[in-house]
């Protein structure tokens, strides 16, 4: 496309992603729903003024690498590891089971092939700890026992499923599922996160020392990004996500990290902080592109909304992924009301969800029907939790522990 129709498209992803987001979070919803949505007006579903050109879904891609860097950045390894037995329950039972119920619905209710079924199962598998950890700040219960509960089990959530995205990405560069392919990747997988976290470590000690002597501005989000994009084309070169390595980046940056074996860095506060603070714009900056792409790539024209598939499908599916969450809380120890509430915490699926939806389009493996089917389970899940455990919250907390100090 021509240089300057380009630039009216850029201007009106990101204007209109801006808008709806303001919408959304008015409304007391996440952020992400109304940068969907903008994609879904801008798109061929209603107003067909925005296509998902290759420049567009070039920055989408550089987006969702720097969101999977954001969420590395944000995990806390010593609450994964400190967790308890209890995170660690719910997080195993609710990675499982929906992956689980998610390839029954597709493999043997609507008779659809195993990757398929095995990409809609691990769509299901995402938890996304930035809504998670936003509504329970919002309703001060983040330092309460459940808010513990729930926080670690996230965390572990997000590295599990991470690790099945590579999985489920090297089942759909090969065409089908490998024992093999899976043995290899998860070795790759591994040896990624044991070594990639410590090179970016050493890397950041370098950084770190020219950013003291530079004289020029902009020297730290500059080297980061090129740091990120580095290790976003290693893990590609070993066989997985390009996103695995802004993930692997972001862990190694992250204020909570440590190294394993006993290696002595240490972990300086001040510039790890500093990383964040300047890193957030240009996250913010390009993130909301690949959501408004995740909607632009949605034609709800095409979609036979008579058919009894997209609606069995898509409510069975709901119930498959609410339930699947749910349940995972009813295997620990705790009063009623505090699992009730952990199990609807665990349920958005957000800006995670929408990446495995998405690896799935691109990739060919869900058709326009299964991918809105997809898409519109994952808006469900994490628009009405919120509101739901708010409601919860207002009518219960009286038979909830009370949060801990710090």
């Amino acid at each position: 496309m021509e240089t300057h129709d380009f630039f009216l498209y850029l201007f009106v992803v990101l204007l209109t992603a801006r808008v709806f987001a303001e919408l959304a979070t008015r409304f007391q919803a996440p952020s992400v729903i109304g940068e969907l949505f903008a994609g879904v007006v801008l798109g061929p579903s209603l107003l067909g003024w925005v296509e998902p050109v290759e420049a567009i879904k070039l920055m989408a891609e550089i987006g969702v690498i720097l969101l999977l860097f954001e969420v590395g950045l944000e995990t806390d390894v010593k609450r994964l590891i400190g967790a308890g037995l209890k995170s660690f329950v719910v997080a195993i039972a609710g990675f499982v089971l929906p992956l689980v119920f998610g390839f029954a619905v597709g493999y043997w209710v609507f008779e659809l092939s195993v990757l398929v079924s095995l990409f809609i199962g691990g769509t299901l598998t995402a938890t996304s700890i930035g809504i998670t950890v936003r509504v329970l700040s919002d309703l001060k219960r983040r330092q309460t026992p459940e808010g513990q509960i729930v926080l670690g089990a996230a965390v572990l959530d997000d590295v599990l499923g991470v690790a099945l995205l590579a999985l489920l990405y090297e089942f759909s560069v090969g065409g089908g599922v490998s024992l093999l392919n899976a043995g290899k990747v998860l070795v790759f997988v591994a040896a990624f996160f044991v070594l990639a976290p410590i090179a970016a470590k050493l890397i950041s000690l370098l950084i770190k020392r020219f950013d003291a002597v530079s004289g020029t501005p902009g020297l730290l989000p500059t080297t980061i990004v090129t740091l990120v994009l580095f290790f976003a084309w290693l893990a590609h070169s070993l066989g997985a996500p390009e996103l695995l390595g802004g993930f692997a980046a972001g862990l190694a940056l992250s204020r909570r990290f440590f190294l394993p074996l006993g290696i002595a860095l240490r972990t300086d506060e001040h510039f790890a902080h500093r990383i964040e603070h300047q890193m957030k714009p240009i996250v913010q900056l390009f993130t909301p592109i690949f959501f408004v792409y995740v909607g632009l790539s949605l034609n709800l024209r095409e979609i036979d909304w008579g058919s009894v598939f997209i609606w069995g499908f898509s409510l069975t599916l709901l119930l498959a992924a609410v339930v699947g969450k749910l349940v995972g809380a009813f295997f620990i120890r705790e009063s009623w009301p505090t699992r009730w509430v952990i199990g609807m915490a665990m349920i958005p699926r957000g800006e995670v969800g929408l990446i495995f939806a998405e690896l799935g389009r691109i990739s060919g493996i869900f058709n326009n029907e299964i991918y809105a089917g997809m898409v519109m389970v994952i808006a469900l899940t994490t628009l009405l939790p919120p509101f739901i455990m708010k409601w919860f919250y207002s009518h219960y907390s009286d038979r909830l522990k009370t949060p801990t100090a710090g």
